[in-house]
């Protein structure tokens, strides 16, 4: 029972950043406006659109991944951007005068447990 539940909330985490992938690639401004930051213009945009897009998807498919072939290191890409992702925040508030972004910086963390968890139980040993 309990690992049905965890393998709910990763499928339910990973169609949430396959969704927001996909809708940077649909409507980036929308998306934009979700993470609090403008559309950038030209060149700008087409790396944001492009970059960010695919840290989303990356992350969704790698958990989708994970649990299809219940192999521990598909889970370790995610984990890693996850993790990282909330790193460069607090760096970002640390370093460069931005806003601590604790709400972002939680689900970060939390989902990296998450899927740290789940690389453990849902994942075959060998």
């Amino acid at each position: 029972m309990m690992n049905k539940a965890l393998a709910v909330l990763v499928i339910l985490a990973a169609i949430t950043f396959v969704a927001t992938g996909l809708r940077w690639i649909v409507d980036p401004s929308a998306a934009a406006g979700q993470l609090g930051m403008p559309l950038l213009e030209g060149v700008g945009r087409s790396s944001q659109v492009g970059d960010i897009a695919a840290f989303f998807l990356t992350l969704g498919m790698c958990m989708l991944t994970a649990l299809v072939a219940a192999k521990r290191q598909w889970y370790y890409p995610p984990i890693m951007l996850l993790v990282l992702a909330a790193a460069g925040r607090l760096l970002a508030w640390l370093v460069h005068d931005a806003t601590l972004a604790l709400h972002l910086i939680a689900p970060e963390i939390i989902i990296a447990c998450l899927l740290i968890l789940a690389s453990r139980r849902l994942s075959e040993t060998a």
